[in-house]
């Protein structure tokens, strides 16, 4: 399966890690926005410290549901009481409900650590949600918006390699 990180490994090494975190919390704060409900689902898992840590990139990303705060890590992988590591394209993918964690878990394709149940309410909540990063960069976009739609629409077909369809 191709990686994303031919497109963004050069760009995520050399930018300061400000300007990755500002860029990464635009997103999740457009997200939030188009799904404000996204949370609602996680019940006792709200204040769960979640971390996404992709393995074509040396970012880690960390996300408190309960606070609506997203943080990024170069170097070791935060604290956190899940995690999930992958490549970017799968997590992504998974973000948007278009593979199935299962069969990736028990592909290897993901390595999930820290507590499962957490992680299965997070994906729960995650598969209910309808999230469509093209359309949300899109929408952050303003008049480039249908360039920008397009381009992600393309990159993620070709990270997800042919899983580009909604598995449920």
């Amino acid at each position: 399966m191709p990686h994303l990180s031919p497109l963004l490994a050069k760009p995520v090494e050399i930018a300061p890690l400000w300007l990755v975190e500002r860029v990464a919390r635009t997103i999740f704060a457009g997200v939030l926005k188009g799904h404000p409900d996204l949370f609602d689902r996680l019940g006792e898992f709200q204040q769960t410290r979640y971390c996404f840590s992709p393995s074509d990139l040396p970012l880690h990303f960390r996300i408190v549901p309960a606070a609506h705060m997203l943080s990024v890590f170069r170097g070791e992988p935060p604290l956190a009481d899940a995690r999930i590591e992958g490549p970017l394209g799968l997590l992504l993918g998974l973000m948007e409900g278009r593979c199935d964690a299962d069969a990736l878990f028990f592909s290897r394709d993901l390595s999930i650590t820290g507590d499962m149940e957490a992680m299965l309410a997070l994906r729960n909540a995650l598969d209910d949600s309808a999230i469509d990063l093209p359309r949300e960069l899109g929408a952050l976009a303003g008049p480039f918006s249908p360039l920008v739609s397009g381009a992600a629409r393309h990159i993620r077909a070709r990270a997800l390699g042919g899983r580009d369809a909604a598995w449920n």
